[in-house]
């Protein structure tokens, strides 16, 4: 049986992280049976979890009203009340357009309470039992997803690493007599397990099969930047345990996180060498700064041309992170995340479809942070657009006609869905109108093609060799291209 996992285990890792073409149907709430969970042994060897699906995620985060509460200076921790309400309006609002996951994010106190779990992981998250937080998704059709890190401790140095023996929490952290630092005379603001230590391997894989356990499967995992060079964290102390350790981090985390089937987010990394890591080890990873107080400028206007691609942030903006790694990106590889979006700061309805189309036409996730009182009247239909959200249940991944910065053809972006039906966005980021020209040529269309607008839902007559409109400043155009008969 041992073999047989083996030999299941290599075909899913091939899956996950090789180069195959991913035609899932996206990400809903009943992607993993719940009978799929580790038993409570310690000997995990034969299980063998279902495949999960590696489209980018539609979700809700928390994040919103926990950056709105600390840049106000109150308590970010959501009450019970208000998680309920944003739950119920997710579920009847968006979990039946794809949006099957509630997600958890910083800011709320992360503790670990050990007659719950003696493991030393995450118990409660802004006071709330994460198990109840599961309950409350369940029972609304929803998953869980967590805010967390392996890396991170929340319990006791007492606590006994499961699967050792006898190793212990407080062994797995920062020795300055064997660890060889950036900046051995600084601190850090997280206390981090040291991946070398003997007994980390253990710990994080009993951090995945704990969250897999209680019905969690779906974790995004902050500031590897401040771990692997101690920088870009926005002047946080840190140490920086450097790339060795760094990634032996992301070894023992894809290893752990294929075995158990859970969906890794990486965020705030520094992708050195072309995210040479970050995409060998990671299924999502973050391409650009926080969104904050968002809108227009997280979008397009923010740093347009500035781009750093050893270092975090790469970029500030959804639009030149987007086309920056787009190299990296396409079916079956690792998933581009923008970060949030947070509609009701943007103005205009060009804006809103805008940093909606982008995202899915990059293959992207969508990461609702508007609340249940906070969604502008009449906003729900961008997020609900099911011509737009068909591209995410393709597993359809686009590109820009052109990665340089300088070069207007990056705001054309381009691709293919999996019925050979063409899906072309003109894009103007610019504030005044400007013509967007496509020529078939460009990227193979041959023939005559029928045009149908995905925005306005409606079909728009035949084209052949050429598209070209006038797109008003801080608008799109989304059209899909079918072979005329």
């Amino acid at each position: 049986m041992i073999k047989i996992f083996i030999i299941q285990f290599l075909l899913i890792v091939a899956s996950l992280f090789g180069g195959c073409q991913d035609e899932g149907t996206g990400w809903t709430p009943d992607m993993i049976p719940d009978e799929n969970l580790p038993s409570d042994d310690d000997d995990d060897d034969e299980q063998v979890y279902a495949p999960i699906s590696l489209n980018a995620p539609l979700y809700w985060s928390v994040y919103e009203y926990a950056w709105v509460a600390e840049q106000a200076g109150s308590n970010a921790n959501m009450p019970e009340v208000t998680w309920d309400a944003n739950i119920n309006w997710v579920s009847e609002n968006l979990l039946p357009y794809g949006y099957g996951m509630i997600c958890t994010d910083g800011f709320m106190s992360m503790t670990n309470d050990p007659s719950i779990d003696p493991g030393g992981y995450m118990t409660h998250y802004a006071g709330i039992k994460l198990t109840d937080l599961v309950a409350k998704c369940k029972a609304k059709g929803l998953k869980l997803g967590v805010y967390d890190n392996p890396l991170w401790v929340h319990c006791s140095y007492e606590t006994v690493v499961k699967g050792t023996e006898g190793i212990t929490v407080g062994s797995l952290v920062y020795n300055s007599a064997k660890d060889d630092v950036l900046y051995p005379d600084k601190g850090d603001v997280f206390t981090w397990i040291v991946p070398s230590h003997k007994g980390a391997k253990e710990f994080i894989d009993g951090f995945f099969k704990y969250y897999k356990k209680i019905g969690v499967e779906f974790i995004r995992m902050d500031f590897l930047c401040l771990f692997e060079t101690a920088d870009g964290a926005g002047g946080m102390p840190g140490r920086g345990y450097g790339r060795e350790e760094y990634e032996l981090a992301l070894k023992y985390i894809s290893e752990a996180a294929t075995k158990y089937q859970v969906f890794t987010s990486l965020v705030m990394p520094n992708l050195k060498n072309d995210a040479e890591l970050e995409k060998k080890y990671g299924n999502m990873i973050r391409v650009d700064a926080d969104t904050m107080k968002g809108g227009w400028q997280h979008f397009a206007s923010n740093g347009p041309t500035w781009f750093n691609p050893n270092g975090w942030p790469s970029t500030s903006n959804m639009f030149t992170g987007l086309i920056s790694w787009s190299h990296i990106a396409g079916r079956g590889k690792v998933v581009l995340d923008a970060d949030f979006t947070r509609l009701n700061t943007f103005d205009t309805e060009g804006e809103k479809q805008s940093v909606i189309s982008l995202q899915l036409m990059a293959g992207g996730p969508i990461a609702v942070a508007d609340q249940y009182n906070t969604i502008v009247s009449g906003d729900l239909k961008f997020y609900q657009n099911e011509e737009l959200l068909a591209l995410n249940k393709d597993g359809f991944v686009g590109k820009p006609l052109s990665d340089d910065l300088w070069n207007a053809k990056n705001q054309i972006w381009y691709g293919q869905m999996s019925d050979g039906d063409y899906i072309i966005g003109f894009f103007n980021k610019e504030d005044n109108e400007y013509d967007r020209t496509l020529d078939f040529s460009e990227i193979g269309i041959e023939g005559k093609v029928k045009v149908r607008d995905l925005w306005k839902h409606q079909d728009e007559g035949e084209a052949e060799a050429s598209l070209s409109y006038k797109i008003p400043g801080r608008s799109c155009k989304i059209v899909r291209l079918t072979k005329s008969e």
